[in-house]
């Protein structure tokens, strides 16, 4: 396959001119395009940028694969938009940067005195330390009793608030003001500031108190405030603007079957915080070259983020894994607010990743080494190869001797409190103590909603469709008791609880098309990598 590349010294808001010294060598756009067809990859669309000795975005661009299934050969460019999104992994996301500098932002607003709407009565300032109970509007205020409301601003987007991820707890329809709410009904995992603990709902809270207090939508802060001050002419938080441009890419699972663009305008209304911004190469670059410039515009000489905001979320203040890992090398991971602090072959890296049905994305920079590199593939799960083509990427810059390797395996990823097989083995299964149909019924949980529990002789109307969804699948298990149900969050449709021993069932949610989705009209599913 071939592949599609340019390279330009790019000033935003201005035509680039050619540079006739590419950044990347052949070398790399081979291996990369060998990785994408050894691991079926369909797509992928890559930038880097450097600064020049004047200041100046010197960048390259390229693409290689598929944009969209009707193509007869390799469509992808590199302004075909991706969803920046939260991630399905344990570790950081690619649309949380945007979102903690855009809340930065709107606290230098407070202390210049630009502020649009007052802080409320008793609030003298408004920054990185303000306790979050203070802060949310007064018919959003959670319970004395709730530990996390005595987090600041700074715990909860630096993921120490408490409380772990809790994905499946927010449903399409939903508002941010019945989300937050519901936030004091779900179990904290840790004491406040005891551990990293990722989760989503923090920083869907982040984006709605810069709607609160900004006196306008999320959506347009951000657009202003960032997207347009760096010349990012096509990048949106809204699915439709992104979509109506025709630069969204097709998108696919893991396993290569195709699947619809995840958000629609609501449901992304409700995630936009946790990464719904939706982004190209080409224009992920000039973000990127302003982060290399520390926060200031390089044609203009504005400082569109201040210097404070830019050294708040990129400097790590928490130890997010505090051993070496395949992943990031030997030495610690640290998070700021947003981003992730490691070091790779001598090069000291900022990153994020994001990953959702569809999509896995990378983005990560060096100050120090004055190089950002931008990684977006159009399929699931890719993160193991979007963070190869990193290290490659750098190691082909920086001229260093290469850490990669094509063909090194992925580790298997171990989900904290689910058994291993080793574990089921070495233990007796214990039979329900109750019969299956007894099990099944109407449950109810404050932080979740209600769920209604199916078994296979479930003879009601709802449960013949839900139970019809599973089939069309496979047929229904057996000789595992397994309980079905129907629940629509942002990333399921259903769930299915597997027996695993006594009165103890395994969860898995996954998103069921029945009649399968473009040109293959088989059922399938696609279940996100996190379980309960």
């Amino acid at each position: 396959m071939g592949v599609a590349f340019t390279f330009a010294t790019q000033i935003p808001l201005q035509q680039p001119t050619i540079s006739h010294d590419p950044i990347l060598s052949p070398e790399f756009l081979s291996f990369v395009d060998e990785l994408r067809n050894n691991v079926s990859i369909p797509g992928i669309s890559l930038g880097v940028v450097r600064l020049n000795d004047d200041k100046q975005p010197v960048t390259q661009l390229a693409a290689w694969g598929r944009k969209t299934e009707d193509a007869d050969e390799d469509d992808l460019t590199t302004d075909a938009s991706s969803l920046l999104c939260p991630s399905t992994r344990e570790h950081t996301h690619m649309g949380l940067a945007f979102v903690a500098t855009s809340l930065g932002i709107l606290m230098d607003d407070y202390a210049q005195g630009r502020n649009a709407t007052p802080l409320p009565p008793g609030l003298a300032r408004f920054d990185w330390d303000t306790k979050i109970h203070a802060i949310l509007p007064d018919d959003w205020k959670l319970d004395d009793e709730w530990s996390t409301r005595k987090a600041s601003v700074r715990d909860v987007l630096g993921h120490v608030s408490g409380l772990p991820r809790h994905d499946y707890s927010y449903h399409p329809g939903d508002t941010p003001k019945d989300l937050i709410r519901r936030m004091q009904d779900l179990r904290t995992a840790y004491e406040l500031r005891e551990k990293w603990s990722y989760n989503n709902q923090m920083y869907i809270m982040g984006a709605h108190i810069i709607e609160q207090y900004a006196g306008t939508p999320f959506a347009d802060f951000i657009s202003e405030r960032l997207f347009k001050s760096l010349g990012m002419s096509t990048t949106t938080v809204v699915p439709s603007e992104a979509l109506a441009s025709g630069k969204v890419t097709h998108t696919w699972t893991k396993d290569g079957r195709r699947i619809p663009f995840w958000f629609t305008d609501d449901t992304a209304y409700l995630g936009a915080g946790a990464g719904g911004v939706i982004s190209s190469a080409e224009d992920m670059v000039k973000w990127l070259a302003v982060l290399l410039n520390e926060g200031v515009e390089l044609r203009t000489g504005e400082t569109v983020i201040p210097r404070g905001v830019y050294d708040a979320v990129t400097t790590a203040r928490h130890v997010a894994l505090g051993r070496s890992s395949r992943e990031y090398g030997p030495g610690i991971l640290g998070y700021g607010m947003g981003w992730m602090q490691w070091t790779y072959n001598g090069a000291s890296i900022v990153s994020h990743t994001g990953g959702i049905p569809g999509f896995s994305t990378m983005t990560a920079f060096s100050k120090g080494h004055n190089i950002g590199v931008v990684i977006l593939i159009n399929a699931d799960e890719k993160a193991d190869h979007a963070m190869k083509i990193l290290k490659r990427a750098i190691d082909d810059v920086l001229q260093l001797p290469s850490a990669s390797d094509i063909s090194e395996p992925a580790e298997p990823e171990l989900i904290e409190g689910l058994p291993t097989e080793a574990d089921e083995g070495a233990q007796a299964i214990k039979p329900p103590s109750l019969d299956l149909e007894d099990y099944a019924g109407t449950y109810f949980d404050p932080g979740y909603g209600a769920i209604v529990l199916c078994s296979p002789k479930s003879t009601s109307h709802h449960c013949a469709t839900v139970l019809n969804d599973f089939a069309s699948l496979s047929p229904l298990d057996d000789a595992t008791p397994h309980l079905y149900a129907a629940y629509r969050t942002l990333w399921s449709s259903h769930i299915r609880l597997r027996h695993h021993s006594g009165d103890r069932f395994n969860i898995t949610a996954s998103e069921i098309f029945p009649q399968g989705y473009g040109k293959n009209t088989s059922a399938f599913e696609t279940c996100p990598r996190w379980r309960s």
